[in-house]
Order: structure tokens, then sequence, then C-alpha cells
């Protein structure tokens, strides 16, 4: 379990750590924040998976980590840098797990959406500052960012598509 907040610490734990509880329980502290801290997005993978971790900011960088790097800790943690959020990259907007051969979304607010590949973004480090996703103009920022796997469906789909135009009656 990953929790991204906006000063960029991310915990990991064990989601078999967790106790069952009743509706009146209280909870359990997931992660400590520091103050005005906020939760940006909550990844859940194996450590063994395949998946990768990719983090964007506001400037429109990101990266992306082999979820092997990120080390688990325990319930109440203050989490691990996810990418650095400097001046240059300003603060973590979104995190989302991929696999390389997935497209990516990116939102920016003027309302300029632009896919590309996964594959094409550097696999770095966890402490990296990135590498640009997206030429931002002036005033704007990056504000989501979404993965789009590819699916066998839409694969079936465009070859009917394609089948049902060139069929001669």
């Amino acid at each position: 379990m990953n929790e991204d907040s906006d000063n960029t610490d991310e915990a990991t734990a064990k989601a078999n750590g967790v106790r069952p509880s009743g509706r009146g329980s209280g909870g359990l502290r997931g992660m400590r924040l520091p103050e005005n801290g906020k939760i940006v997005s909550l990844l859940v993978a194996t450590p063994d998976s395949e998946l990768q971790v990719l983090t964007a900011t506001q400037n429109g960088y990101g990266k992306r980590t082999p979820i092997a790097d990120y080390s688990r800790k325990g319930k109440g943690g203050q989490g691990i840098i996810a990418i650095d959020t400097g001046e240059r990259n300003g603060e973590l907007i979104g995190a989302a797990l991929v696999n390389p051969t997935d497209d990516l979304m990116l939102i920016t607010d003027g309302g300029v959406l632009i896919r590309t590949k996964v594959e094409q973004i550097r696999e770095t480090g966890r402490a990296a500052q990135g590498v640009r996703l997206i030429n931002l103009d002036d005033g704007q920022n990056l504000v989501s960012i979404e993965p789009i796997a590819e699916s066998d469906e839409e694969d079936t789909a465009e070859e009917e598509l394609s089948n049902n135009n060139n069929s001669v009656e």
C-alpha cells in the first residue's frame, strides 16, 4: 500500500498488518502528515509486482520507478521520498501504478489533454527530480494524470470495425 502525500513522502505497509474493526471504531493512523499535509493518492500492489510507480508534479515533471525501490514502513510512519518537489518541479499532483506498455493521459488546468506512452518516460530512482512530461504555457499547471491500459476488447472492436468497413456486399 503506497500513500503519496503532497510533501512527496510515501508510506508502504502490509495490508494484512491492519486488524479488522467495527463501524464504531476510530480507525488507525496510516501515515503521519506534516501540518497542512494531505494524501494525494493511494496505490495498492504487491512488492514483487512488475508494476511501476509513476509520479507527476504541477510543473509538468515526472518519472517512473520500480515498485521494488519502495521499502515497507509500519503504520503511522512518515514515509520516504517519492520525487523531489523543489522550485523546479512544484508540488506532487499524483501517482499511479503503470506498466511500460500503458499510455498516460496528462491533463492541465488550461484544459489541455495529452496522451503519451509510459515507456517514453525515463525510469529513475526514488529521489530523482524526474523528466519533463509536458510543456506548459506560462501560468498553467499539470493537475492530473491517468494511466490508460490498452485492452484486448479495444483491439477486437477496432478489428471488427475495420473488417466491417472493408467488406463488400
